[in-house]
């Protein structure tokens, strides 16, 4: 029993050294925009920095609600909600979910990006932290980088680039990077990206990249789209039943929690 607790110990030492170096970036860099969600219980995120994305078809949006009940501040935490209607009676949505985003309020090109997260490992269920180009009207090209999703109950964190090659004319399959970690933890998720890569990482270890290309060809096509400001998004959404753990429980409730939001740029 005692080789045991100094396991567990020794197990929550190491824990506490990895988050503890993804949380101090190099001299290199200096803090331009932070959230540590602290407010009264019950509160809603700060409106200087956080809004609702409205409601639209798609997957992660389609049930997205500015009730108070999926989106709020308790223990110094960002809880996102997905809840079943019960309380909009004039509200079609089977159900609620809590999302909220830095559109118009901040917005940033290149940079390291952290957030800690934990959410709940049960079926349908579909987080996530990502970034979208914050003006769409002077190029149309498509972008999205996101930072981590979560699918159901897999222990795993998955990490994604969408580009105008990949998004829009579907020449090939979107670079998809994974790892195996117990989602329903705290951990650290974050990437750094550059003119010319972007990272991801976990608890400040890297777990994929994606570069630029040089070949004229692929950018032509939109292999890269990522030389423009992006914008953050922290949402709490559910699958559409595309498959077995992806197929929502309509009548649970999900929670995702971020514990804080921490964006760096290099020094000039």
């Amino acid at each position: 029993m005692y080789k045991n607790i100094c396991r567990l110990a020794l197990l929550l030492l190491l824990l506490s050294m990895a988050e503890a170096k993804a949380q101090q970036p190099s001299d290199d860099y200096v803090l331009v925009f932070s959230d540590e969600f602290k407010g009264p219980r019950g509160s809603q995120p700060d409106a200087s920095k956080w809004s609702c994305p409205h409601r639209n078809p798609s997957t992660w949006a389609r049930w997205i609600s500015p009730s108070r009940a999926v989106a709020f501040l308790r223990g110094g935490k960002l809880v996102c909600r997905a809840i079943p209607n019960t309380t909009e009676p004039g509200d079609t949505a089977r159900m609620l979910t809590g999302a909220v985003e830095s559109l118009g309020k901040f917005s940033f090109q290149y940079g390291k990006v952290e957030v800690r997260m934990k959410t709940n490992l049960k079926q349908g269920n579909f987080p996530a932290i990502w970034m979208k180009p914050s003006d769409t009207k002077t190029d149309d090209r498509y972008g999205e980088i996101d930072i981590v999703e979560t699918y159901g109950y897999k222990k795993a964190s998955f990490h994604t680039i969408h580009t105008h090659e990949t998004y829009t004319l579907k020449k090939r399959k979107p670079t998809e990077f994974s790892k195996d970690i117990d989602i329903s933890r705290w951990h650290v998720y974050g990437v750094e990206w550059t003119p010319d890569s972007i990272v991801w990482t976990v608890d400040g270890a890297s777990v994929g990249v994606y570069r630029k290309s040089s070949l004229p060809e692929d950018l032509r096509n939109g292999q890269w789209t990522f030389d423009r400001p992006f914008y953050l998004r922290l949402n709490q959404s559910l699958g559409d039943g595309s498959y077995p753990r992806f197929t929502p429980m309509t009548n649970e409730e999900y929670e995702t929690r971020f514990d804080w939001v921490r964006v760096y740029q290099k020094k000039h």
